[in-house]
């Protein structure tokens, strides 16, 4: 049977209040958990459950249940519902936005002192947001961190997740088993950025949720518990309203929303992660990583897959695809050299043939220095152009672990 969760419901939207605490020595941690990974070392069984600190490992033929499955689930360890997309208001202006709400468990073996209520024991919730204006050429970004609690947390039994007036929520769910049935839900997605920008946007699938890894287990490294389950909307239609420096616009487009479930991403020696998803015009979606080596080579566990029209996969592996970087940008900020200009050439499994997509970013600047700790990461809205430089889709790209000062905590 599901459970409410036991800390208090958020208020409604016109009541939300504004309060914000930072804690940068827990950010550091955090952020280095979900680096670095946590739990089991590659030399232990991959068919353990657990971590050594007790949290569960994704298994394969995993079986899904909806509503329950797109909420929280405090038994894993980290757990985070990701959304990017592209707006455009009247006239064609152009907007770019990410909204992030990551759950880390708070300690899971408790001391003497402590209760499974205390503060200490509590998970905390980490959010990001970030809106590019790409006519003004202007990128807004802000970050949060809270404990659980009246400021911050997540509904175990429906996807409804919030951090101060950062709010996910789906509306219309029902209890559903069946998978195909999973995507027969609404979103709606509302917050606010350093008091500049204000975005209330509803989202509707246009296809079916998509389980992406093999056996329903999306794998970062050889590591039993370097692995995650991997949910996703590939194709989200957007509208609703942006308020941007007091001027109200209607806004609509199209988005694209993760949910990963784990309890630890990435294996040692891995330095970071490029991650892109792109949203084609001919209905098509793709979703790849390539993980990064110290030693600069690309990780085994790295993967590119299609989604077609009606949300079925195929999956590639790292030989059957190529990321080559074709420009770079360099941060005034962090002095981190981004390769924010990529080529993917794979083979296009509608026509069996090899196939080229450049990400061309709709802005160089799309850089988040995270407030609480100095950490960076480029995050941003490309265009898609094929190898004749026809403009063919949208795509969303992530570059970690860049930033000198990332480098130096990982030591």
């Amino acid at each position: 049977m599901n459970r409410l969760p036991d800390y208090p419901t958020p208020p409604s939207r016109s009541g939300w209040h504004r309060r914000f605490h930072s804690c940068r020595a827990v950010f550091l941690h955090l952020l280095l958990g979900w680096t670095l990974g946590t739990g089991t070392s590659a030399a232990e069984s991959p068919s353990i459950p657990n971590t050594k600190d007790g949290y569960a490992i994704p298994q394969p033929g995993h079986g899904f249940t909806f509503p329950r499955d797109h909420g929280s689930h405090p038994e894993f360890k980290l757990e985070w519902w990701y959304i990017t997309g592209h707006l455009r208001a009247a006239g064609g202006r152009r907007f770019g936005f990410q909204a992030t709400f990551f759950r880390e468990a708070g300690p899971n073996q408790l001391s003497e002192q402590e209760t499974s209520t205390s503060f200490t024991h509590r998970p905390f919730y980490l959010g990001h947001m970030a809106l590019l204006d790409v006519a003004a050429g202007r990128f807004l970004h802000q970050s949060r961190l809270n404990r659980s609690g009246w400021d911050a947390g997540s509904a175990t039994n429906h996807l409804d997740v919030w951090n101060g007036n950062w709010r996910l929520i789906g509306t219309n769910q029902t209890i559903n088993p069946q998978w195909s049935q999973a995507s027969q839900m609404e979103l709606q997605l509302a917050g606010t950025i350093r008091g500049e920008a204000i975005l209330d946007l509803r989202l509707l699938p246009e296809k079916p949720l998509v389980l992406f890894g093999t056996n329903g287990v999306s794998r970062k490294a050889d590591s039993p518990s370097a692995a995650s389950y991997y949910l996703t909307f590939p194709r989200l239609a957007a509208s609703g309203s942006l308020v941007l420096n007091g001027e109200s616009l209607s806004v609509e487009g199209l988005a694209w929303m993760d949910h990963e479930i784990s309890s630890g991403q990435l294996g040692e020696g891995q330095v970071g992660w490029d991650w892109a998803c792109l949203q084609l015009n001919d209905g098509r979606d793709i979703m790849t990583y390539r993980l990064r080596n110290a030693d600069g080579t690309t990780d085994p566990n790295s993967s590119l897959t299609w989604v077609n029209s009606t949300g079925a996969t195929t999956a590639l592996g790292p030989d059957q695809f190529r990321w080559q970087a074709t420009g770079t940008w360099k941060s005034p900020i962090t002095q981190a050299i981004y390769p924010h200009r990529v080529r993917i050439e794979a083979t296009d499994p509608a026509s069996g043939k090899p196939t080229t997509l450049n990400l061309e970013p709709l802005s160089d600047r799309q850089e988040l220095v995270d407030e609480l700790s100095g950490v960076a990461y480029w995050e941003g809205g490309c265009r898609v152009r094929d190898a004749d430089g026809r403009e063919i889709g949208q795509a969303f790209l992530e570059l970690t672990g860049y930033s000198a000062s990332l480098a130096s905590r990982l030591k």
